[in-house]
């Protein structure tokens, strides 16, 4: 299973807004230069989180996005499989009848295994988990910093 570019950078985008939650709107823009991804890019992402109730926009002089919802109230499942769709590693688990071996198949209770592990772990971490453990690294990459003289 692999998670392509639209789930790995909408994480980061709802990273982003989860940090800067409870203050003014966020543009794209911001994020863009934040996240090192293209503004046209993010505007591909905006629609389905804004759809799923994930995100909301504001219009005028002070618009840009903001959460519907505290962070801890979001999880990454939640976002993963707005911008992904199923988290189900083979198409058999999500929907059987697809395979007439299905019901016998040893193979595919190993791969519902691991699917449900996968959304047991997206399930169990919130976005304000994803801000604080980005705020940390962030913090860790200044401190860690290294000065060399010459």
């Amino acid at each position: 299973m692999r998670i392509s570019t639209k789930g790995r950078y909408g994480l980061r985008l709802m990273t982003d807004l989860a940090i800067h939650y409870g203050k003014k709107h966020v543009t794209l823009k911001d994020i863009s230069k934040r996240q090192a991804i293209s503004e046209k890019y993010l505007w591909h992402l905006v629609p389905p989180l804004k759809s799923a109730g994930l995100i909301s926009a504001g219009r005028g002089a002070h618009g840009g996005y903001s959460l519907a919802k505290p962070p801890s109230k979001i999880t990454l499942k939640q976002i993963v499989t707005t911008l992904e769709g199923s988290l189900c590693p083979v198409e058999c688990v999500g929907n059987p009848a697809v395979c007439k071996r299905a019901r016998m198949c040893a193979s595919r209770d190993v791969w519902q295994e691991i699917g449900s592990k996968i959304e047991g772990i997206l399930a169990g971490i919130t976005l304000e988990e994803m801000a604080e453990r980005q705020l940390d690294k962030s913090k860790g990459a200044v401190s860690g910093a290294s000065m060399y003289y010459i």
